[in-house]
Parts: structure tokens; sequence; C-alpha cells
């Protein structure tokens, strides 16, 4: 968490809209994931 809290500073995006953000990118994230893992498991 502090890692994308801190990323988001670097990118000049205030903590609580990162808060915001995290729920939705960490889905994507997942999703894509578990696509890629399909994939290489045929």
């Amino acid at each position: 968490m502090s890692a994308a809290l801190a990323l988001g500073d670097a990118l000049g995006i205030p903590p609580p809209v990162m808060a915001e953000l995290l729920p939705v990118i960490e889905a994507v994230m997942v999703t894509k994931l578990n696509e890629q893992m399909d994939q290489a498991n045929g």
C-alpha cells in the first residue's frame, strides 16, 4: 500500500485519489494475471 501511495505521489496524484483508484487497479491486475496464468497452463 505504501509503495502504491508513493508511486501516486511521484506522479503527482494526491493520496485520497490513489486510495479511491487502488481497488479498481487491483481488480484489473488480478483479472489480467488470471488470464495470463490460464494461457500459460493451456
